[in-house]
């Protein structure tokens, strides 16, 4: 008979089940054209399955011919006929390759993917984009089948259940049940320890104060480190898709804090977590009463009309429609260099993230922005994670759900998941204005409350930092967007990822490639040579030289509202509910 725990779990399983289906069933305004678009799609792609019954045959009795080896050699203990690809870390237990069973599961598993992507690969009348949409989504469903996610056909987790008596599943039940409590309408598995940081204890630490707020942002000045700092200030534009102190972590791996330490005076724009009350914002919102609003706070508050601008990923795709829209209007130049990370101008090339810029999708998203106000940034960050499933969703639903492991406590985790909303008409107007049209590099189709933008006017000089392996913003059209500038541009490719590879500091473990201007990117790579260690000190020398030469007194910041971070990057989204 099962013991009083034992019959609690299965409750506790049976009511989480229920939430998830609930989930997934009851779709919100917009996602029940989603859900039919996607079921479209593979009707479509069935329906030309059919409509070859010979390939479809011949398919089939490869696919036979496989598991047929794979029997035989199981009984017959022959080396395995496939194996993992190199780096993927669901099936690095022993027991994945040394029982025969599980091999045998493992590789049925391997063969079933490689079956179904060579399927949809070899399916003939398929436009190359609608040909990769689908191979993604089919790995989206083959990822989230894989034997490593399932109890019973997991030999680590059965081992661990067996050891344990249950108590990793008991445990993970309960972090489960946590997790859907907080996710919106997919489940978004937590991936760091929420206690574990404090914002203004252990990250975003370096001292400031918060001299300027309207409803869109809180601007911090930061406390000066040096007795003489460069006379024009630094204004950093993070992306509204998270918060900013990802430039700002721990003192280690601050780029906050280098900039300080160098003689800057460094201003930080902290966007505000939307609610309903910013549901009727624009991008256009973001540029005038973001980025320009800042300007004239910065003026005020040292007396300079003139920075230095750094913007990370979207914000500096605002940073830039900042100074092309001043341009446009025929202002004085205010931002007199522009330091661009990870930025795209250019959205010709979207990476993973164009999976989801078909019309079908396109379409749901927007009606759901028009139904809500906003776009949930718990959806948003599952939609993140879900451009690499298996490092960044299931690995974790692996281990918080089914091993019972507490979440790691990780400085970029802990950033990673704390999510924002985005007002709804601003998103529409980057899935649609940026990403689906690329206006930005059509002159005068993108418009700022009217006033037609051209990229070819913003002449101060750029500073374009990519990284190599980015999956969200590739780093050819991040090399392509700073040439689209109409002024001089260094590019700086550095190694690693999208985060990881900005928040590099001195002493850290990936190097950088840099090379004179090329006709294309990969023309740059050619001629590029490798650096050790950080871009850091190569981007402070040149940041020095868009300054003017001569040193003033060290700026301290007035009282103003509240130290940082401030309220607003305090805001949970959790809290918004």
């Amino acid at each position: 008979m099962m013991n009083q725990e034992s019959m609690e779990w299965l409750s506790q399983w049976g009511q989480c089940q229920q939430q998830l289906w609930q989930k997934w069933l009851t779709p919100d305004s917009g996602q029940e054209d989603l859900y039919l678009g996607l079921g479209q799609e593979w009707l479509n792609l069935w329906q030309h399955e059919l409509s070859q019954p010979d390939r479809v045959i011949a398919r089939q009795l490869a696919w036979w011919q496989e598991q047929l080896q794979l029997f035989e050699g199981m009984l017959q203990q022959q080396p395995p006929i496939i194996a993992p690809e190199k780096g993927d870390r669901r099936f690095i237990d022993p027991q994945w390759h040394s029982n025969p069973w599980f091999s045998c599961i493992l590789q049925s598993y391997l063969l079933a993917c490689r079956h179904v992507q060579e399927g949809i690969d070899q399916q003939p009348g398929l436009e190359e984009s609608q040909r990769e949409r689908l191979k993604f989504l089919a790995r989206q469903v083959l990822s989230a089948l894989s034997p490593s996610n399932c109890l019973a056909t997991n030999p680590e987790l059965l081992t661990l259940t067996a050891d344990s008596g249950g108590r990793n599943l008991v445990e993970g039940m309960s972090r489960l049940r946590e997790d859907l409590a907080r996710s919106g309408h997919q489940l978004k598995v937590a991936m760091n320890d929420d206690g574990a940081f404090e914002l203004g204890r252990d990250l975003a630490t370096t001292p400031g104060r918060v001299v300027f707020e309207n409803q869109l942002l809180q601007l911090i000045q930061y406390q000066p480190a040096t007795n003489e700092v460069f006379k024009r200030p630094v204004l950093m534009v993070p992306a509204f898709i998270n918060k900013y102190y990802i430039l700002d972590l721990q003192a280690k791996n601050s780029l906050v804090h280098y900039l300080v330490s160098q003689g800057h005076t460094v201003f930080m724009i902290s966007w505000v977590n939307p609610d309903q009350s910013h549901s009727e914002l624009d991008f256009d919102d973001y540029v005038v009463d973001g980025v320009m609003a800042a300007l004239d706070a910065i003026e005020a508050a040292t007396g300079e009309r003139e920075v230095n601008g750094v913007g990370y990923c979207i914000g500096g795709t605002l940073l830039t429609a900042a100074m092309a829209y001043m341009s446009a209007r025929r202002m004085k130049r205010r931002i007199q260099s522009a330091t661009l990370l990870t930025t795209l101008l250019d959205f010709s090339q979207p990476g993973e993230i164009g999976h989801f810029l078909n019309p079908a999708t396109l379409n749901a998203v927007e009606a759901q922005n028009r139904h809500r106000g906003l776009m949930d940034g718990r959806q948003l960050a599952v939609t993140f994670s879900l451009l690499r499933e298996n490092q960044l969703y299931w690995n974790y639903f692996v281990e918080g759900y089914l091993k019972g492991k507490s979440p790691m406590a990780l400085d970029l985790l802990h950033w990673n998941g704390d999510s924002t909303n985005v007002p709804g008409p601003c998103h529409t107007s980057l899935i649609r204005r940026l990403y689906q049209h690329n206006q930005l590099m059509k002159k005068g189709q993108f418009q700022v409350r009217g006033t037609g933008l051209d990229l070819k006017r913003v002449t101060a000089p750029a500073f374009v930092v990519a990284t190599k392996e980015d999956h969200i913003a590739l780093w050819q059209p991040c090399y392509d967007s700073g040439q689209a500038l109409g002024g001089n541009t260094s590019f700086i490719l550095g190694e690693s990822g999208h985060v990881a590879g900005i928040i590099n500091p001195p002493g850290g473990k990936y190097g950088h490639f840099s090379g004179e201007s090329a006709g294309s990117a990969d023309a740059w790579l050619e001629g590029a040579s490798r650096q050790e260690g950080s871009w850091w000190p190569t981007w402070q020398q040149w940041l020095a030289q868009q300054n003017p030469s001569t040193r003033v007194a060290a700026r301290v910041p007035s009282a103003g509202l509240e130290a940082a971070p401030g309220r607003y990057a305090r805001r949970r989204l959790d809290r918004l509910d």
